[in-house]
């Protein structure tokens, strides 16, 4: 048990953390750098503690640091949100081994998770469908490298194990151009990732992307938590996401989110967790683990009436988890739109002082933001500044909602994505349902 959260994070997510916290009766730390000394969380913590300059290597990627600021300041337990260090297992056992509570799966979990190889395997022992392809990493030896690319079937695609946002990928439409391109791959590999290991998957022409939201107390305990579809995305960065996934077999689903339930179990997972999926004519191919609370789960959350962050923060207590899938149901539809700080046309970031920022309101309008007017938004991060969340009891009451959310949101002073967001809510073929991976892009394509 703890009664001090020290919050690793910035933004908007360090403050949805916070108001988590707050709700339980726990104090928080805010640990921040220079550049946000002013944000909200910082103002409203128990505790404020700078931890270094404005550059994210030098502040909250400094595991040391933020260590550090925990024993001064008595926090039992460090909150990682997205990004950052949430995903490293270093860093969660060095939190360990200094007697704290990281918020979130142990080490050796994140450390299966991160690895696709590893993924894999823990998802296929536990009934979870995977993409065809290598049951490992593939070997140095060319012919062998050959031969499995061969039994996938081309196209195939080259994946790095350790890696993540769309990077360390690489198409191959036929074996002549195979062993270049994992040459390639392995090198980019080795330096973005620290691991050249690569496998090969069959490549998905036309997929959507799935998820399944998941919560589970480490203690044999765990339930999944509907769909997401998050296939609205601009160079693997995703802009737009709704609950539930429009157009799914239920029958499917369930049988899905069962097996991500059950390989939670299986491999001990504490926390809140999301598997990703592609989706493609009618079946799931599992991709990944995000072993942290994502970006996107106000959607989910809009739609269960159930507090995520919460949930993770009450399991990392030691408390057993006390829902069970029956109490899971899902009510109407949530849409959540990404409000970034970057030019709409170049999508270049544009940092600057915010001069207007007018948040919308009205019935199942929500709005997750740190910013407002007078907020400088920093050119040291993301350039997340806000998710505006709606939800109604349909999907087409959603978009409508939605729309007349986004046309009251105003931010003035500098560039933002809002008119992306109009272009998306005004494309007929989204509005219908079930749009691919490609279709945003193939969408500004034709605009421009």
């Amino acid at each position: 048990m703890f009664d001090t959260v020290l919050i690793a994070n910035r933004g908007e997510i360090a403050l949805r953390i916070q108001r988590a916290c707050r709700t339980l009766g726990l104090r928080t730390v805010a640990a921040y750098s220079q550049a946000d000394r002013e944000a909200p969380h910082v103002r409203h913590a128990d505790i404020a503690v700078c931890i270094g300059p404005a550059a994210a290597g030098r502040s909250y990627l400094d595991a040391t640091a933020i260590l550090l600021a925990a024993q001064a300041t008595g926090a039992g337990a460090i909150h990682p949100g997205y990004g950052f260090l949430s995903e490293n297992a270093d860093f969660a056992a060095r939190v360990a081994e200094a007697g704290l509570v990281f918020i979130g799966p142990d080490a050796a979990c994140i450390h299966t998770m991160g690895d696709k190889v590893a993924a894999k395997a823990a998802m296929r022992a536990a009934g979870v469908p995977c993409v065809p392809g290598s049951d490992g990493a593939l070997p140095d030896e060319p012919e062998a490298v050959r031969r499995i690319a061969a039994e996938t079937g081309y196209p195939v695609l080259l994946k790095a194990a350790g890696g993540g946002g769309g990077r360390g990928m690489r198409v191959v439409r036929e074996e002549g151009a195979l062993l270049e391109a994992l040459a390639l791959v392995r090198e980019e590999a080795r330096r973005a990732f620290g691991n050249p290991a690569i496998y090969v998957e069959a490549y998905l022409p036309t997929p959507r992307h799935v998820e399944i939201q998941v919560l589970a107390d480490g203690q044999g305990n765990a339930v999944w938590l509907g769909t997401r579809d998050c296939s609205l995305q601009r160079r693997h960065q995703k802009v737009l996401e709704e609950a539930p996934a429009p157009g799914l077999d239920p029958a499917s689903v369930a049988e899905v989110g069962d097996a991500c339930a059950e390989a939670c179990r299986r491999i001990g997972y504490r926390g809140a967790g999301t598997f990703e999926f592609l989706y493609e004519d009618g079946r799931f191919y599992f991709i990944e683990m995000n072993t942290r609370v994502q970006v996107e789960h106000p959607v989910t959350e809009m739609v269960t009436g159930l507090d995520i962050v919460a949930g993770g923060i009450r399991v990392a207590r030691g408390e057993p988890l006390s829902l069970r899938q029956s109490d899971i149901v899902t009510r109407g539809h949530a849409f959540e739109c990404r409000i970034n700080a970057e030019d709409p046309v170049t999508f270049a970031p544009a940092p600057g002082r915010i001069a207007r920022f007018d948040v919308p309101g009205g019935p199942g309008v929500r709005v997750d933001s740190h910013a407002g007017a007078g907020t400088v938004v920093p050119p040291h991060y993301d350039s997340l500044i806000a998710k505006l969340i709606v939800h109604a009891p349909t999907r087409g009451e959603a978009l409508a909602r939605l729309r007349v959310a986004l046309s009251e949101t105003r931010i003035e002073g500098i560039a933002t994505n809002l008119p992306l967001h109009a272009r998306i809510l005004a494309d007929a073929v989204f509005a219908a349902g079930g749009v691919d991976i490609h279709h945003l892009e193939a969408m500004l394509g034709r605009a421009a």
